[in-house]
């Protein structure tokens, strides 16, 4: 079974509300940076970063995060983990980051972005902005930003869909195979 939570619409209107709210929190796009987290939080980042440019007149430096060889549970997960692309092509020493992922659940995928991210630098202050927010939290991690939260139950899940790597835009709760 399969339910829609954001459409494309809904997901554009999620973003562009998070936007607002990060230029109203930091009075502006002056001194912010935007990290994604791969593979989708790294897609929103860049849409982020764009609203915030249309809002602004004012270009965000966007950076991208993968965490797989900071993450706790890399014994467990595969014999070879699927290594992707950091690219920080900036210095974060002294500005506020808006790290972005997709679905925040246990907080575990945010606090190894936390851990790589201090190999860049000290930022000033790092605020999270997450699409989906979901029970099941173990470590405690809360989002500044976030899309939208929703109630997914036992034996579900979240499903993410972005066009640039997915041909469309959507998120769902599916049953978990």
């Amino acid at each position: 079974m399969r339910e829609q939570v954001l459409d494309r619409e809904g997901i554009a209107r999620a973003l562009s509300r998070i936007a607002r709210q990060i230029l109203e929190r930091n009075q502006g796009a002056s001194g912010i940076a935007i990290v994604g987290i791969q593979r989708r939080g790294d897609w929103l980042a860049r849409r982020l970063a764009e609203t915030i440019r249309e809002a602004e007149d004012t270009a965000v430096p966007v950076g991208v995060l993968d965490i797989n060889l900071y993450r706790d549970d890399l014994q467990v997960r595969a014999d070879y983990p699927i290594v992707r692309t950091t690219d920080i092509p900036f210095d974060i020493e002294g500005r506020t980051v808006i790290l972005v992922d997709d679905v925040l659940y246990t907080g575990r995928t945010i606090r190894a972005a936390l851990d790589e991210l201090k190999d860049f630098g000290r930022a000033r202050r790092i605020e999270l902005a997450v699409l989906i927010e979901r029970e099941g939290r173990e470590l405690p991690i809360q989002a500044d930003y976030i899309g939208e939260t929703v109630e997914v139950g036992p034996g579900r899940t979240i499903v993410v869909h972005v066009r640039e790597l997915d041909r469309d835009d959507n998120v769902a709760v599916e049953e978990v195979a």
